[in-house]
């Protein structure tokens, strides 16, 4: 059984690693015919994913998301391939929230009224 594993650090906080992390699990709902599964915590959220031949889990802090992916035998065979959709689609998600941080204006301090 070939194994694929990842981890991406990051700067969200939770909240917004929530955020990120549903995106991700829409995409590959929507583009892999992906099951998913979510468990809310405290500290970590979990998304268990499967379709047949592959099965897997991405837990999200507020620090970095851990992906481990299982692969059957015959989709072993696509390792590379899927390993490599697995990580695009994750780095995009984490680039684009990247490119709207920098977009977003900063609240700029108010001054204060001389007594």
């Amino acid at each position: 059984m070939a194994v694929i594993q990842l981890q991406r650090e990051h700067q969200l906080g939770m909240a917004q690693a929530r955020r990120m992390a549903a995106q991700w699990q829409a995409r590959v709902e929507q583009e892999f015919d992906m099951r998913c599964a979510v468990e809310k915590g405290k500290a970590q959220d979990s998304i268990a994913f499967e379709r047949p031949g592959l099965k897997g889990r991405l837990r999200v802090t507020a620090s970095h998301f851990d992906l481990q992916v299982q692969l059957g035998l015959l989709m072993g065979v696509f390792k590379q391939r899927i390993e490599s959709e697995i990580i695009d689609n994750l780095d995009q998600l984490l680039s684009a929230h990247a490119a709207e941080s920098k977009a977003k204006p900063k609240p700029r301090a108010r001054p204060r009224a001389k007594a």
